[in-house]
């Protein structure tokens, strides 16, 4: 018995450090960016038992068995409809010369072409956003689809919610499909009762479930916002639904900011498509057949003949790393200027590195965040980037007429992406985002406007008072700057 409890610690120290190592094998053999690999292993190494389990909860895009072999089962169906789409749009030899590169990024990882003819709106308010998005349900008479991270009820999202109980009992097909994590107030509340007993669908995408946190990863979110009525008018951008009047008041960061682009044209279907892929991927039910190809152009006189939309999804089940490549691409092509609105901004090594590159090659580069942020950790983790950004020339602007939920950038004044996704990790690598690359002058223009009276809103971080914050705040930001990765 004696040796038995002789052997005993040094049977629980050699597993220990089994385990240690084969945890820290795993993560280097991962060849993820060397900062992401650096955050791990340190987590691991300072609180041991704690890092493994995290790292084996959070560590590795796990979406589960059946999500995997759906995926398997949906690439060829969605890859030949893209094919279809793109032969018949015939796009490519009318593409601008900026957004050809683009163009056959996507064409070539995602199979989804650029296409043109498309009419856009950019709406800035969260109210009159709610309010378009009713009247188009009130006149749909097919089909409505909506895709949102978050839904919290209040004001006129409920609007929305009897918009749609309405467009059900005339005969219109309604699906929702919202985050389980991101939409909880929704799911707490008497609305999927009330929706689902008119023939509403409703999904909960990845749903947190904690008895099967070993099984796939559970802080993986879908995080696209999407609306399509009737495959004729779909809606894309930053704005959860939820009214900015009744959300997170109590948050200390002012009303949330956000844009959406109303389209109408091709690209709607794109959307669509999308959107039955995210509906297949929870639920295996094929919708893809339901999706008519938009019609041949008739004309090259449409007012936007020659301007194009490119829908880039990234995300699960979607090749890696898209968005963060479509980023680097567009910043490595600008020649003139631009300037990048995001609420949260924990960068990559990749894209912090190309901003600088931008800066000191003469291009003028604007970054604008919030003031004030609803993410403590993010809110330090971004401030540990400034300096570097600062001391390349990069302009960084802190927003202060509320959060600013707006994700855009905007090169040479001319082409943009607008989207769902934040400049930070998550986005970049985890989440389910989309975003529209968009070559449309008049367009571009609005932006630049709306941009423009953001600065108005912000003050300038001036480099030399920056360098001259207390000591305390330096050391709290390196240490969120260290797991900034894992953010």
């Amino acid at each position: 018995m004696s040796q038995f409890y002789q052997l005993l610690p040094l049977t629980l120290v050699a597993a220990y450090w089994i385990v240690i190592a084969g945890v820290s094998l795993r993560i280097v053999l991962k060849r993820r960016p060397f900062g992401v690999s650096l955050a791990w292993l340190l987590l691991i190494y300072i609180i041991p038992l704690f890092g493994v389990v995290v790292y084996l909860l959070f560590g590795e895009l796990n979406i589960g068995r059946k999500r995997k072999q759906r995926v398997k089962e949906m690439t060829a169906p969605f890859k030949y409809w893209n094919e279809r789409l793109h032969r018949q749009a015939q796009s490519d030899r009318r593409l601008g010369q900026h957004v050809r590169p683009l163009h056959e990024l996507s064409l070539r990882r995602l199979g989804i072409p650029a296409l043109l003819g498309n009419d856009l709106e950019l709406i800035e308010n969260s109210q009159t956003i709610l309010e378009r998005i009713i009247n188009d349900i009130h006149q749909a008479s097919d089909t409505i689809h909506m895709e949102f991270y978050i839904w919290h009820p209040g004001g006129l999202v409920d609007e929305v919610a009897d918009a749609l109980i309405e467009a059900r009992q005339r005969g219109v097909t309604v699906r929702l499909l919202l985050d389980g994590a991101g939409s909880r107030e929704f799911f707490n509340s008497r609305w999927p009762k009330k929706l689902e007993q008119q023939g509403v669908s409703i999904v909960k995408a990845l749903g947190v479930n904690p008895l099967r946190m070993f099984l796939r990863r559970m802080d993986l979110r879908q995080h696209r916002k999407i609306v399509v009525i009737d495959q004729r008018i779909a809606y894309t951008g930053s704005m959860n639904l939820v009214d900015s009047r009744y959300f997170k008041q109590s948050a200390g960061v002012g009303e949330w900011i956000d844009i959406m682009v109303r389209l109408t044209g091709p690209s709607v279907c794109s959307l669509a498509a999308l959107q039955s892929w995210d509906w297949e991927f929870e639920t295996d039910e094929r919708l893809l057949d339901e999706i008519a190809l938009p019609q041949a152009e008739s004309s090259r006189e449409h007012r936007h003949a020659e301007d194009s939309v490119q829908v880039i999804p990234s995300g699960q089940g979607l090749p890696e790393s898209i968005i963060q490549q479509v980023l680097l691409l567009s910043i490595y092509h600008a020649k003139h200027s631009i300037t990048l609105t995001s609420p949260y901004f924990v960068p990559s090594e990749q894209l912090l590195d190309a901003l600088r590159t931008a800066a000191q090659s003469g291009v003028e580069v604007n970054l604008i965040i919030p003031d004030k942020n609803d993410s403590f950790m993010v809110e330090w983790a971004s401030r540990a980037f400034f300096t570097e950004l600062l001391n390349a020339g990069v302009v960084i602007y802190r927003f202060s007429g509320g959060l600013l939920h707006t994700k855009s950038m905007l090169i040479d004044d001319d082409h943009c992406i607008i989207g769902t996704v934040n400049l930070d990790i998550r986005s970049l690598l985890l989440n389910s985002e989309v975003s529209l690359a968009i070559d449309d002058p008049d367009f571009c223009r609005e932006l630049g406007q709306l941009l423009d009276r953001y600065l108005k809103q912000s003050n300038r971080i001036d480099a030399h008072q920056w360098q001259l914050r207390p000591m305390w705040k330096k050391l709290v930001e390196q240490f969120f700057y260290t797991f900034a990765p894992l953010l």
